[in-house]
């Protein structure tokens, strides 16, 4: 059957770095449409293991007839604690940061401005209550501006915070465009798509937390992964990339290198290339959506 809820990003990129052994334990934390874990099971022997991370419930449609599987419902910060209760370690890790098609074409999760009348939700879990249409409703116009200053880096935040709190005076602010005649006179008359990409990543980060979740996911690898394992993750812009390269460097989130006796940095992890990897021109041409991974 073809896959069709998610194309991959960098799938041959990301399995080479995992460096998978057959026998090994292997982890997905980011499951959705299922297309890395597919392709690590490939590489399993039927002795190997895959354990499966996603908390969106639209997951599990996509989970293969393959014992070697086992699939959580729940967000991936918690996925070290589950680890620890089966009592096993990976020898390798994938994180896949971005939001799939899927979540970007299905109108009714409101994650995409293409569809005029989308719900303002946002939510990766839909048990919980907290959509973009509640923040917006009721966060002050300081939080507000702190949202968008901090995870759309958008320069008129300030005024975006106050067109919405003087728009829902009157007007309720449910839909998509709700919010586009919320913001007005902020959006620029010729980077329309570019500002409103980054007003809608602020609110989904929000939503989601998920720059929480990224941080507390990092910490708690070292304890899950064996010796000489692997880290394999995908980031798509410099909020999610800051915090992992400065993980990988030094070990803690800030990038503060700490050294031994012998000048040698104390990090549980070794970086396994100089540079970071971009998808090649032609999967560009192929995925267009892969450009920011």
């Amino acid at each position: 059957m073809e896959q069709k809820y998610h194309i991959p990003v960098m799938l041959h990129e990301c399995i080479d770095g995992l460096n998978i052994k057959p026998d090994g334990v292997y982890v997905d934390v980011t499951f959705g449409g299922g297309g890395h874990s597919r392709a690590i099971l490939e590489k399993l022997s039927p002795k190997g293991r895959l354990i499966a991370f996603d908390q969106d419930a639209d997951a599990a449609k996509n989970l293969p007839d393959d014992k070697r599987i086992t699939l959580y419902q729940t967000n991936f910060k918690y996925f070290a604690n589950f680890l620890m209760l089966e009592g096993v370690k990976a020898d390798g890790i994938i994180a896949d940061l971005g939001v799939s098609s899927h979540h970007f074409d299905d109108e009714k999760r409101g994650f995409s401005f293409r569809f005029e009348n989308a719900p303002l939700d946002m939510r990766m879990n839909q048990k919980s209550d907290f959509t973009a249409s509640a923040l917006l409703s009721t966060y002050s116009p300081e939080q507000l501006k702190n949202v968008f200053a901090e995870y759309g880096e958008i320069k008129n935040a300030w005024k975006l915070a106050q067109n919405i709190c003087a728009y829902r005076s009157s007007h309720a602010i449910n839909t998509t465009a709700d919010l586009i005649a919320a913001a007005g006179s902020c959006i620029p008359a010729h980077s329309e798509n570019k500002y409103l990409a980054t007003v809608f990543q602020a609110l989904r980060i929000e939503v989601n937390g998920e720059i929480d979740v990224l941080e507390e996911f990092l910490l708690s690898t070292p304890d899950v992964v064996n010796d000489g394992g692997r880290l394999v993750i995908m980031t798509y812009h410099s909020l999610e990339d800051r915090p992992v390269k400065n993980f990988i460097k030094a070990g803690n989130l800030q990038g503060i290198e700490q050294k031994d006796v012998y000048g040698n940095i104390i990090a549980p992890f070794a970086a396994v290339n100089r540079k970071v990897i971009t998808p090649t021109d032609e999967e560009l041409t192929l995925h267009p959506r892969s450009r920011s991974a």
